[in-house]
């Protein structure tokens, strides 16, 4: 396996619909992990352990619920960039992710040249999707 770099999301309690949601957007094999799976009983046996999304395009994303007693502050960390020239399928997870999400900066051309917005998800997560022209 070659050595590869991914996002890995953290979640407080709803790390399950984050992923299940993420996999609606990006399709995929989504495998999930619980805590309860590994010995853990009581209100955090059913969270997200570990969850992994390897997608069909070549994505890999991966998350977790945090436990109760570890900082949960979503969105100051991190950024998910989306970029390429397919402009359906990059304008196609535009619309899913902003849906129910807050659009920091539409998706709209640039003085770049290119098509970029950003957005946080309604899962906290925030999100670039950039857009080149296709080159010839």
């Amino acid at each position: 396996m070659p050595t590869r770099l991914n996002p890995y999301l953290n979640f407080s309690g709803n790390g399950r619909e984050a992923m299940e949601f993420y996999q609606r957007v990006f399709g995929g094999n989504l495998v999930v992990n619980t805590f309860g799976e590994f010995g853990t009983e009581g209100a955090q046996a059913d969270q997200v352990m570990h969850a992994m999304l390897e997608t069909d395009s070549g994505f890999t994303l991966m998350g977790s619920d945090l436990p109760p007693e570890m900082d949960y502050t979503p969105g100051n960390t991190i950024t998910v960039s989306l970029s390429g020239d397919d402009m359906d399928e990059l304008r196609g997870y535009w619309t899913a992710l902003s849906e129910g999400g807050i659009v920091s900066v539409p998706l709209e051309r640039q003085m770049w040249g290119d098509e970029f917005g950003a957005c946080v998800d309604r899962f906290g997560v925030p999100w670039m999707v950039n857009i080149s022209p296709a080159r010839t």
